[in-house]
C-alpha cells in the first residue's frame, strides 16, 4: 500500500504533471492576482517590501508542494486528500494577503494558514515516507523541525503590529530560505544530503514552467481588464499592444530555448537535487517577481500613459523586465554553466534608459518608457535564439 503513494520512476511518463496538480495551482492563480493588485494599490517602498515578503511566502508554499508531488503519486487517494486540504487552507491564506500586514485578524489568518500548510505537509511526508526510505524520513523530520521553528516567528508576528510584525516575519522567512542551503541540519540527527534528494527533473521543470505560465497569465488578465475599462483611444491601444509584446517576449525568452535545455540538463545530472534546489527553488522566484512587477507597470501605463517618468514608472516598467532578465540569466548560468551576454546587455540598457529618463536626457513619458522596455525585451528574445542556433554542434552539446 505504501508503494502506491509514490511515483513509479520506472513507469512510462512517471514524471507527468497530473490534473490534480493543475487544479491545485488555481489557488496560486488567485494568489498572484492578489499580490499584483496589492502592489499596484500600495506602490510605495513599504508596500513593495511587504508585497515582496508575501511573494516569498507564497512561492515557498508552492515550490515545497511541487517537491512533494515530485516524489508522491498525486493519483493516490491520500495524496489527493492532502492536496485538497492544502487548497482549502491555501484559499484562507490567499484571501488574507491584501491585509496581512495591516489587519490583526488577517495577519493571524495568513500566518496560521501558512504554518499549517508547511508543517502539515511536511509531517504528512515524514509519516508516509518512513516505510519507503529511512533517510528521506529523517529528511522530512528535519524539514518539519525547521518549519516549526520558523512557525513560532510567523505566529509571533501575527500577534505584533507594524515594524515588529515585519521584523518577526522577516526572521521566519530568513530561517526558511536558509534551510535548504544548510541541509536542514538538526542537532542529534545531522543534516540532509543531495544524494538522498531523488528528483524527477522533467517533472519539476514542467511544474516551474507552469508557474511561469500562471504569472504570465496574470499579465494577460491585467492588461485585458484594464484595456476593457478604459475609453478606446490611440494611447490605450498602443499601451495594450506594448504590454502584449512584452508578455510574448518574456514567454519566448524562457520557453524558446532556456526551459527545454534546463529540463534536459536536470534530467541527466548526476545530482539532480542540487541543480533543482538552485535553479528551480531559488532562481525561479526572480522570474515570477519580474513578471508580477511588469504586470503592475503595464496596468499603470494603460491608466496613465502620459504620466512623466518617475520612480513608480521606472521601477515597474523598467525594473520588472530587468528583474526577469536577471532571473533568466542566472537560470541559464546554473543549468548550462554559461553566461548569456545579451541578457546582461539588456539589463544594462534598461538601467541606462531609466538613468537617462531620470536625469532628463530622454524625454519619455510612461508610454515611451514602456515601448523602450518592450524594444529591449524583443531584441534579446529574438537575437539570443539566433545566436544559439549558430553555435557549432560540439559547442551546443556542451551548452546542453
Amino acid at each position: 500500500m505504501t508503494s502506491l503513494l509514490f511515483r513509479d520512476r520506472n513507469a512510462a511518463h512517471s514524471g507527468r504533471v497530473s490534473f490534480i496538480e493543475l487544479f491545485f495551482d488555481l489557488v496560486f492563480v488567485f494568489a498572484i492576482t492578489q499580490l499584483s493588485h496589492s502592489l499596484l494599490a500600495h506602490f510605495t517602498p513599504r508596500g513593495a517590501l511587504e508585497t515582496g515578503f508575501l511573494l516569498l511566502a507564497v512561492w515557498w508554499v508552492w515550490i515545497y508542494t511541487s517537491w512533494v508531488t515530485n516524489w508522491m503519486n498525486p493519483e493516490s487517494g491520500p495524496v489527493r486528500v492532502m492536496l485538497f486540504v492544502l487548497m482549502l487552507v491555501g484559499l484562507g491564506l490567499t484571501t488574507s494577503l491584501p491585509q496581512a500586514f495591516s489587519s490583526p485578524t488577517h495577519g493571524l489568518i495568513f500566518a496560521g494558514c501558512y504554518v499549517a500548510m508547511q508543517v502539515g505537509r511536511s509531517l504528512f511526508m515524514a509519516i508516509n515516507v518512513r516505510a519507503h526510505s529511512h533517510e528521506n524520513h529523517l529528511n522530512f523530520i528535519r524539514i518539519t523541525t525547521w518549519f516549526v521553528v520558523s512557525g513560532a516567528f510567523w505566529i509571533g508576528g501575527a500577534f505584533s503590529h507594524g515594524d515588529a510584525r515585519l521584523g518577526l516575519w522577516a526572521i521566519a522567512l530568513l530561517i526558511e530560505y536558509i534551510g535548504p542551503r544548510a541541509f536542514y541540519w538538526v542537532p542529534g540527527i545531522g543534516k540532509s544530503s543531495f544524494e538522498t534528494w531523488d528528483v524527477d527533473g522533467e517533472h519539476l521543470a514542467e511544474r516551474c514552467g507552469l508557474f511561469v505560465i500562471i504569472a504570465l497569465g496574470e499579465s494577460i488578465l491585467v492588461m485585458g481588464a484594464s484595456f476593457a475599462k478604459e475609453a478606446l483611444s490611440i494611447d490605450t491601444t498602443l499601451a495594450f499592444l506594448q504590454s502584449f509584446i512584452t508578455c510574448i517576449a518574456m514567454w519566448w525568452l524562457y520557453f524558446g530555448i532556456t526551459a527545454s535545455k534546463a529540463s534536459h540538463k536536470i534530467a541527466t545530472a548526476e545530482l539532480p537535487g542540487e541543480l533543482a534546489q538552485v535553479a528551480y527553488t531559488y532562481v525561479h522566484l526572480l522570474l515570477v517577481a519580474g513578471i508580477i512587477l511588469t504586470a503592475v507597470g503595464d496596468e499603470h501605463v494603460l491608466l496613465h500613459p502620459h504620466e512623466a517618468a518617475g520612480v513608480v514608472n521606472m521601477t515597474s516598467i523598467l525594473g520588472g523586465p530587468a528583474l526577469y532578465l536577471l532571473g533568466n540569466l542566472l537560470f541559464i548560468r546554473v543549468t548550462s554553466g554559461q553566461w548569456a551576454p545579451l541578457h546582461v546587455l539588456g539589463i544594462v540598457m534598461l538601467i541606462a534608459t531609466g538613468g537617462c529618463a531620470c536625469y532628463g536626457a530622454l524625454a519619455l513619458n510612461a508610454l515611451g518608457l514602456a515601448f523602450a522596455s518592450a524594444a529591449v525585451m524583443v531584441v534579446v528574445s529574438l537575437v539570443e535564439p539566433c545566436l544559439y542556433r549558430q553555435l557549432k554542434p560540439s559547442a551546443r552539446l556542451h551548452a546542453e
